[in-house]
């Protein structure tokens, strides 16, 4: 198969293996259909007012300072003498726009849909804006529009701040909080002089929403444990207190407002979120006004962690929700629909009301659920063919214990075994007996038949949901099983010379036809069930790629027969020490300190191969900077101790190797140095220069609010634009080609680092021109080579293809140490496989207004930069090797995808969000490696032998 054709079928598979991760375990739980569904009850409050301060820690709130002061003592007056208090807890991923969506909506969007746009609604979902009558908003240009375009109608008005006054480098972010207290001020002041705004914020069913973005632009920009972030939690209490009084005075103090605090994700003590970590998932909700409860005292009360004591909130009964809960509970204290697609459970405990009320409100929260499921059921139910289809069977009755079931019998009067089947005559029976338990105000009973209904149609929506999950999971395997197994056959057939089996015309084309026949078939089962376009990609691909795999039969058969008549014991040794190797580097996906051992082991190869006798400089170079690079995975993660003069190290120490590098490049082309070549050098280095002097004047500037000066961000940007283009200037011979590239990525590398970080690069770039020598004093241990000078070698000549050897079981070996470096390159300085482990504050020289995109971005590239390092010495071992770029390249795949798969066995979306989060993080982290890998090989080759000469072609000298 041509290589290019088969890049771009790898990339092909590889994109469907990693969307198939979405599609199987996090595709959009919602369903169209339903009837909206309102307490029949007098509401107690006309209006609510919703505070969410963004980014706000449920801990850094509800502690006290050293002198045992609270951070926000108007909201800690609240808790203690108005109203009710907890935690509640996130979803991954802890993003804004999810966490709004489960607050507003009460419901969790797929993780997918943040990379979907901040602003906008990637699908279309019901909220209690959209039920309520007007909904007034005042905040953030990234949280409103969405929920405004989202509602039906036009009573969801929205007022923002432009989207520069987003800076994490401004004098005050507490000022985008301001600006949102004196917009809401101002609005009713003119109201008392406009009649007919006057009229409509008196009406019924009105909800105000403060969205306040100060406290997590400052997490961002100063961390959570700053004075900046602490008093922006005063100024944010202050500014609720002053609030609340002038809606008291507006309204004539009439007890019809509900008041309810809470935010939308937390933050790391390193200023990020967006996994599962307990201090982006636990969050403040705090409730006081109109239908709310009054503080609950308590002598005791239990909860797995040791807040309360910390907090000292022992005697304040702790509420604590889930944050799609709170969605149902703004509903009720309004009286509008609950949101159609909310899956949140009413907090009753929160709720100052009568039982009656308490009743009505639950079993309305249970119908609105319940119409989730039917339609669900239906929709499954019509898409499977009536044999195949399997009803919902309840597991949680399963697991209740014997008490508990005839308590469920005696309320219900409902045989359990007939229950967990949920069939349309249970579901009606068991409403209509809830319904008699409040006629005969049996409120207790009632309140306890509705929460199991919901209980089990929030399970049986979660069954439907992930209905097809493990039919899909089995033709993904296949598939993935299958492009392996092809690559390993493509591997022994091309580069071994093992086999000399030629194809038989007929059974190929027996085979294609029994394929053929098998994936028409297929397409036509997923047809008659209607199923989703996707689908047929998962199901069909593994069809073409065993069809490639048997189609080898003959190579299959020459390899069977080659490892029965290989010795058992090395057989058996070589699966053992692969095997090991595959899940070294899985571990290291959860303990950075496995590749220090890993490095440790790597420094005593030379050891136990015995190549210390014959070149002992390069083998004490290679151990003592394996030993190096082993120190930085033992470090802490990167962002979580900034400390820019370690930066400024590493740029003198840089600067230091690249004049060295110059003398000894004089000394090499007799004292001659090209005039092009000279000037290239020269602005690498005043590139390294003026990055690390950038960095510094950057982070002063912001240490002291003033913002980010305009000539470093233009100094950074035309840095970054620069970095892949200059080294295409330089010369293709080894030593100056890669010495070019690493001068020109250490400048944006530099421009994107806090601390210690910066250093990585220069030891990995060390170990990688070690590794390349190492190669070279391999293949002439083993008699396989001669030994030219790599500084005469030269990227750009092309090698004869009758120059190429056949693939040896060293080879795997150098293409597991192109792995373990490339898995060391990202793992090294700490950044764990989660979004929230990349320190925003790395971008500081390039922007400092929030666009999402851009700052992934370049925090993307910075991942990138130590992989392409990785991949350019991997280029120069092929090189000095003498073997094609395709065949170790192939030998890396396998690797790669052998990790995948395991990774894909390990992907959940249940337990704790840490871990639903990490291992997401993992499966994807490691298939972009491998998608990664084929595009920086591409990379590579076009760093190392291509140049552009833009003085005009110069004579070649030998040397």
């Amino acid at each position: 198969m041509n290589m290019l054709i088969f890049i771009i079928a790898g990339l092909l598979v590889h994109c469907v293996f990693l969307a198939s991760i979405f599609d199987i375990y996090f595709t959009s739980p919602l369903v169209h259909g339903m009837t909206p569904q309102r307490t029949p009850l007098p509401p107690p409050a006309k209006r609510l007012v919703l505070f969410v301060a963004d980014g706000l820690r449920a801990d850094t709130l509800y502690e006290l300072d050293d002198n045992g002061t609270p951070q926000a003592p108007y909201l800690r007056n609240i808790i203690e003498y108005k109203g009710s208090w907890g935690v509640s807890h996130t979803h991954v991923p802890t993003e804004s726009r999810p966490g709004h969506v489960a607050l507003i909506a009460g419901f969790y969007e797929d993780v997918s849909a943040v990379a979907k746009g901040w602003k906008e609604n990637p699908v279309e979902f019901d909220s209690v804006f959209n039920e309520s009558k007007y909904t007034w908003s005042w905040g953030s240009p990234d949280i409103l529009p969405m929920f405004a375009k989202g509602a039906s109608g036009d009573h969801v008005y929205t007022y923002c701040y432009t989207a520069e006054k987003e800076d994490f480098g401004a004098q005050d972010a507490t000022k985008l909080d301001t600006w949102v207290f004196d917009h809401v001020k101002n609005f009713f002041q003119a109201a008392r002089s406009n009649q007919t705004l006057f009229s409509k914020i008196n009406e019924e069913k009105v909800v105000l929403f403060l969205h306040l973005l100060g406290i997590d632009t400052n997490g961002h920009a100063h961390r959570p444990n700053s004075r900046e972030y602490k008093d922006n939690i005063r100024k944010v209490d202050e500014g609720i207190n002053d609030i609340v009084s002038m809606l008291e005075d507006f309204y004539g103090n009439d007890g019809k407002t509900a008041f309810i605090l809470t935010s939308d994700h937390g933050m790391t003590d390193w200023g990020s979120h967006g996994a599962g970590h307990p201090s982006e998932t636990l969050t403040p909700l705090i409730a006081w006004g109109a239908g709310v409860n009054y503080p609950q005292k308590v002598t005791s009360q239990f909860f797995e962690d040791d807040f309360l004591k910390e907090w000292k909130l022992e005697k304040w009964k702790r509420l604590d929700v889930n944050q799609a809960d709170i969605a149902p509970l703004m509903a009720s204290l309004i009286g509008v629909p609950f949101p159609l697609n909310s899956v949140g459970i009413l907090p009753l405990d929160y709720l100052n009301n009568s039982a009656h009320f308490k009743a009505e409100s639950i079993f309305t929260n249970a119908v609105q659920i319940l119409e989730q499921f039917k339609i669900k059921m239906t929709q499954k139910k019509e898409t499977t063919l009536s044999f195949l289809f399997t009803p919902f069977h309840s597991q949680m009755l399963r697991r209740t214990d014997v008490t508990t079931l005839h308590c469920h019998h005696n309320l219900s009067g409902v045989c359990m075994p007939r229950l967990r089947l949920l069939s349309d005559t249970e579901q009606i029976n068991i409403l209509r007996k809830a319904r008699s338990y409040i006629h005969q105000e049996k409120y207790h009973e009632a309140v306890s038949l509705c929460k199991t209904l919901i209980s089990l149609a929030l399970e049986g929506l979660s069954y439907y949901h992930t209905y097809d999950r493990l039919f899909l999971g089995i033709s993904v395997v296949m598939g993935f099983v299958g492009w392996t197994s092809y690559v390993i056959l493509l591997i022994v057939k091309t580069h071994t010379g093992l086999t000399r089996s030629t194809h038989d015309k007929a059974s190929t084309v027996l085979l294609l036809y029994g394929f053929a026949a098998i994936g028409v078939l297929i397409a036509f089962f997923l047809l008659i069930q209607t199923c989703p376009w996707t689908y047929y990609i998962y199901c069909l691909l593994p069809v073409p790629v065993w069809y490639a795999v048997v189609k080898e039969f003959r190579v299959i058969q020459d390899l069977a027969s080659l490892v029965l008549v290989f010795p058992l014991g090395q057989s058996i040794g070589f699966l053992l020490a692969g095997a090991l190797g595959i899940e070294i580097l899985v571990f290291s996906f959860f303990y950075r300190s496995t590749l220090t051992f890993g490095l440790i082991a790597f420094a005593g190869w030379p050891l136990i191969t015995r190549l210390w006798t014959q070149a002992k400089v390069t083998t004490l170079s290679w151990t003592l900077l394996c030993l190096l690079l082993a120190m930085f995975p033992l470090m802490p993660v990167v962002g979580r101790e900034p400390n820019i003069s370690l930066v400024t190290v590493a740029g003198l120490v840089i600067l230091l190797i690249s004049s060295l590098s110059l003398a000894c490049l004089c000394k090499i082309k007799n004292k001659y140095v090209p005039k092009k070549d000279l000037t290239i050098l020269l602005f690498q280095m005043l590139s390294i220069a003026l990055s690390t002097y950038v960095v510094n004047s950057t982070h002063s500037s912001l240490h002291h609010k003033q913002g980010l000066p305009v000539i470093n961000q233009i100094i950074s940007w035309t840095t970054l634009a620069s970095s892949l283009f200059v080294p295409l200037l330089s010369p293709t011979f080894f030593f100056q080609r890669l010495l070019s590239i690493l001068l020109s990525l250490m400048s944006p590398y530099l421009l994107l680092s806090t601390g210690y970080e910066a250093l990585f690069p220069l030891v990995l770039s060390g170990l990688m021109f070690s590794w390349i020598y190492m190669e070279k004093e391999v293949l002439q241990h083993y008699g396989d080579s001669l030994k030219p000078k790599l500084a005469v070698l030269n990227f750009s000549y092309t090698t004869d293809i009758t120059q190429f050897r056949q693939l040896h079981l060293d080879d795997i070996r150098r293409s597991f140490f192109f792995v373990f470096f490339i898995v060391t390159a990202f793992f090294g300085t700490g950044n764990i496989a989660s979004v929230n482990s990349f320190d925003p504050t790395s971008i500081y020289c390039f922007l400092t207004v929030f666009n999402p995109f851009v700052m992934g971005s370049l925090l993307v590239w910075k991942i990138v930069i130590p992989f392409v390092l990785v991949s350019c010495a991997f280029e120069a071992v092929q090189v000095t090797t003498q073997l094609s770029s395709k065949s170790l390249f192939l030998i890396v795949l396998v690797i790669s995808d052998i990790m995948a798969l395991h990774f894909f066995f390990l992907v959940k979306d249940y337990g704790s969000w840490l871990d639903i989060g990490t291992s997401i993080s993992h499966y994807v982290l490691v298939m972009v490696f491998t998608i990664f890998i084929m595009l920086l090989s591409g990379l590579a080759q076009l760093l190392t032998t291509k140049r552009i000469e833009l003085w005009g072609r110069t004579k070649r000298h030998s040397m």
